[in-house]
């Protein structure tokens, strides 16, 4: 038996206790999505990707096109970014903090502008009206 009939045949065994399981336990939500509303099945297999190509498509850690992560050994040779979104009072004051964070042992700043500045305008310009509806 080859690796698809060993999954088809796995996929009905499977199949079988997830249908027991609803029967208890029927799922929360009729359909699961993502963010941007693409469903999501409940298993995906090797069936699933028969038509892509791995190269292409997946390809390996670290390379593009990034599905498995930017780093090709992952976090076994360099921990995840640990990140603080900061921002704080004054250019001085939001200095400090930063360093303050990297001291002890932040590796990555997400800084806080005020809603102007995201939006692309100069905090100082009439129509940037919203100046602290960003907290900063």
């Amino acid at each position: 038996m080859g690796d698809t009939d060993a999954i088809k045949k796995g996929l009905e065994a499977y199949q079988a206790g997830v249908d027991k399981s609803l029967a208890k336990f029927p799922e929360r939500k009729k359909e699961f999505t993502t963010v941007s509303k693409a469903p999501v099945a409940r298993l995906y297999t090797p069936l699933d990707n028969a038509k892509q190509d791995y190269l292409r498509d997946i390809s390996f850690p670290g390379e593009f096109p990034y599905t498995r992560g930017v780093q090709n050994t992952m976090y076994r040779g360099r921990f995840w970014t640990m990140r603080q979104y900061a921002g704080f009072s004054t250019a001085e004051e939001s200095n400090k903090r930063y360093k303050f964070l990297l001291e002890q042992g932040t590796t990555g700043l997400s800084v806080a502008f005020d809603l102007p500045t995201q939006i692309g305008y100069d905090s100082d310009h009439a129509l940037s009206q919203e100046i602290g509806r960003a907290h900063v």
